[in-house]
């Protein structure tokens, strides 16, 4: 049994990106950059950023707090 995917995919194979681009009314750029990430990855699904997290604002910080008091299982001590 075949899936709407794999139909697609099967219409699409022989095409070229600027009438792929037309079938799904979405710029060529696009297109080219699926292909690419999928020869690449072996996935078109989006993958983590790379690098170290955004720091935490003072709001979060707050917040991380508070919750850490509410539940009276942790200290705020402890985490940091």
């Amino acid at each position: 049994m075949q899936t709407a995917s794999t139909n697609i995919c099967e219409r699409l194979c022989n095409t070229s990106i600027h009438e792929i681009s037309l079938v799904l009314n979405i710029p060529q750029s696009t297109v080219s950059g699926i292909i690419t990430k999928g020869k690449q990855l072996g996935t078109t699904a989006t993958q983590p950023p790379n690098g170290k997290p955004h720091k935490m604002t003072e709001r979060g910080q707050h917040l991380l707090k508070r919750t850490v008091r509410r539940s009276h299982q942790l200290s705020v001590e402890s985490i940091a």
